[in-house]
């Protein structure tokens, strides 16, 4: 289990917390590793019915540690990035993000995940895959365009555009909107009202609205195959070194 994420519970709700403040919340392999292993127990308990992600401070999360993935062991079959999206995407039980602020690369893309998603009003949106050299995750390449529109996909996943809240809530990235200081006790009110719903009937509804996203498994796979071509190339290389030399990289 990683210190950086924090585990805690009232009553039927479980709420992870990315806890990285002086890394801006930057998730590493065991951040994701113990992230995969909360939800795979979530979904197995019978205790718990509700699950809220979270970032600590000001941040939801930086999105990968980029130092940490350029070190990372490529020749492990299943890396704890992947048993992390997996995990999210097959979790049979509701999972609620609570953005609290920047959420970037697979802050933004874990939300597609989710099946709800309320922010605070400092809460921005991003995805600067091809920036850094690499490739969308999480199964955005498909996901995305079908939640917000092939057109402004292409402008966040290609042309990197930033999101602010209200564009999130009208493209319908997220359900709600809240103040930032009123952000714990609302979702903490959903949470509570999801986790007293009735379990198998929450289990069967959940199942229902996401069965027509089959491919999405198959997409993710896809993904992950040039991602990990993409961190052995020379243009993630060039990625991390530029943020190493606080310059603009250079792809030629």
């Amino acid at each position: 289990m990683s210190e950086n994420i924090r585990i805690g519970r009232e009553g039927r709700v479980v709420t992870l917390t990315i806890a990285r403040e002086d890394k801006k919340n930057a998730l590493t392999q065991a951040m994701y590793g113990a992230l995969a292993d909360a939800l795979l127990a979530y979904g197995e308990s019978d205790n718990d019915r509700a699950l809220v992600i979270t970032g600590a401070g000001d941040m939801f999360t930086a999105g990968n540690d980029l130092k940490d993935f350029a070190r990372g062991d490529r020749e492990i079959e299943e890396p704890p990035v992947w048993r992390f999206l997996n995990a999210i995407r097959d979790c049979p039980k509701p999972v609620i993000a609570q953005v609290n602020g920047p959420a970037i690369g697979v802050g933004l893309t874990m939300l597609l995940h989710c099946d709800l998603v309320y922010a605070g009003r400092s809460a921005t949106f991003s995805a600067p895959f091809v920036k850094l050299g690499v490739v969308p995750e999480a199964g955005s390449s498909v996901l995305l365009p079908a939640a917000v529109g092939m057109a402004m996909a292409n402008d966040i996943l290609l042309a990197g555009r930033v999101l602010d809240v209200e564009e999130a809530l009208r493209a319908g990235l997220v359900a709600r909107v809240f103040d930032d200081a009123a952000l714990d006790a609302e979702v903490g009110r959903v949470a509570a009202a999801v986790a007293m719903a009735a379990p198998r009937a929450m289990r069967l509804s959940k199942a229902l609205i996401r069965s027509g996203r089959d491919a999405v498994a198959e997409q993710m796979a896809r993904e992950a195959k040039h991602f990990a071509a993409q961190l052995q190339g020379p243009e993630f290389a060039e990625s991390v070194a530029a943020m190493a030399e606080k310059r603009l990289p250079d792809y030629g």
